[in-house]
C-alpha cells in the first residue's frame, strides 16, 4: 500500500508499511470453528503454523485467523470490550463476491448486512461463536476523498447485495478461491471509551487518526483508511476484559526490528508493561486485549 499521511507527520508514528497479522480467537469447539472458516470463508489450514489445540487458516500461506481451543471459558457478552469484527481484505470484487457467496450459503453463517464505505465495499457475517467478520474490497487509493490534514472521508451507504453478486460473481472465481489472495485488512474493537482508546492507540502506539464519527475512532499507518477501529456502540463504559471466548490477540507487523524497539520505548515511557522475547513484542491494551508486534 502506498504511503500517504498528513503533512505534519509525527516522528513517533508507526512505519507506513505497518500491516495487520492474523487475529487469534479463543474457541470452544475447535473442529466446528475450523470447518466454518474453511467452508464459509474459504480459508485453508496452514499446518506449519498450527500446534496441538491450535489451527491457523489463511490464503496463499498468509494467515488470517488462528483458532485456539480454550474449553471452559464463558461466552463474550454483547456489552463487553473485545472484538467487533475481523476484516478480511480481498484484492478484487470478484474474489470478494466469491467469499460472500461461500459465507452466505453456509448454514451456520449469520448475515449482518452490507455497506458502501466510500473507500470500500463490505459484507458482514457472524460466525458460530458470535465473532464478527467483515469481508471487503478497497477502491483504489487515488479515488479516496481526503481533507487537508490527510483524514479520509468514509460513510456507510447501502447497496444492493444481489446486484453486486450478479455483477461480480463468476464461476471461475467461485471455484478458484484457493488462488485468490486474502489478508486481515483491519481489526475493529469494542472499547469502553474513545478518549482512552485514542491515548493508547494514537498517542502511544503511533497510529494516525483517519476518521471519527458516531462514537467510533478509525486509525491507521501510512495513510490507509484504517488498520484498526474502536467503537462504543455496544460497550460504552466497559472495563478491562475478563477471560472469555472470542478475541485472544491482535497482531501487527512492522518492517524492521528498530520499529519494534522504538515502540517498546514508547510503551515503557507510557507505563505499559511489555514482554519481548527478541522476536515479538507483546502488551495489553487498556481493556486487556493482547497486542503482538513483530517484524514482517
Amino acid at each position: 500500500m502506498t504511503s500517504q499521511s498528513s503533512p505534519t507527520r509525527r516522528p513517533d508514528l508507526l512505519a507506513a508499511e505497518t500491516a495487520m497479522g492474523a487475529v487469534t480467537l479463543h474457541v470452544g469447539d475447535l473442529g466446528a470453528m475450523s470447518a466454518y472458516y474453511r467452508e464459509a470463508i474459504a480459508l485453508e489450514e496452514i499446518p506449519a503454523l498450527g500446534a496441538p489445540g491450535r489451527v491457523v487458516l489463511g490464503r496463499g500461506g498468509v494467515p488470517v485467523v488462528a483458532l485456539q481451543h480454550t474449553p471452559g471459558l464463558p461466552a463474550t457478552a454483547r456489552n463487553q470490550a473485545g472484538l467487533f469484527h475481523t476484516a478480511v481484505l480481498f484484492d478484487t470484487e470478484e474474489a470478494l463476491a466469491s467469499a460472500v457467496a461461500h459465507a452466505a450459503q453456509h448454514p451456520l453463517s449469520r448475515f449482518a448486512g452490507n455497506s458502501d464505505h466510500w473507500v470500500s465495499r463490505a459484507f458482514y457475517f457472524t460466525d458460530p461463536e458470535d465473532n464478527g467478520i467483515e469481508l471487503y474490497w478497497d477502491r483504489p487509493r487515488d479515488v479516496w476523498q481526503r481533507d487537508g490534514g490527510g483524514r479520509v472521508a468514509m460513510g456507510s451507504d447501502w447497496f444492493d447485495p444481489q446486484e453486486f453478486l450478479q455483477r461480480h460473481l463468476t464461476e471461475d472465481a467461485l471455484a478458484g478461491t484457493a488462488g485468490q489472495a486474502a489478508q486481515v485488512g483491519h481489526v475493529h474493537l469494542q472499547v469502553g471509551d474513545i478518549p482512552t482508546a485514542q491515548r493508547f492507540y494514537v498517542d502511544t502506539l503511533g497510529f494516525e487518526i483517519m476518521a471519527t464519527f458516531h462514537g467510533a475512532l478509525f486509525v491507521a499507518a501510512g495513510g490507509y483508511h484504517h488498520h484498526m477501529a474502536m467503537n462504543t456502540w455496544n460497550s460504552a463504559g466497559a472495563g478491562p476484559r475478563a477471560a472469555t471466548l472470542g478475541l485472544g490477540q491482535v497482531a501487527l507487523t512492522v518492517p524492521t526490528r528498530d520499529e519494534v524497539g522504538a515502540l517498546a520505548d514508547r510503551l515503557k515511557h507510557a507505563g505499559v508493561a511489555t514482554r519481548d522475547d527478541g522476536r515479538t513484542l507483546r502488551f495489553d491494551d487498556p481493556w486487556n486485549t493482547l497486542v503482538e508486534v513483530s517484524v514482517a
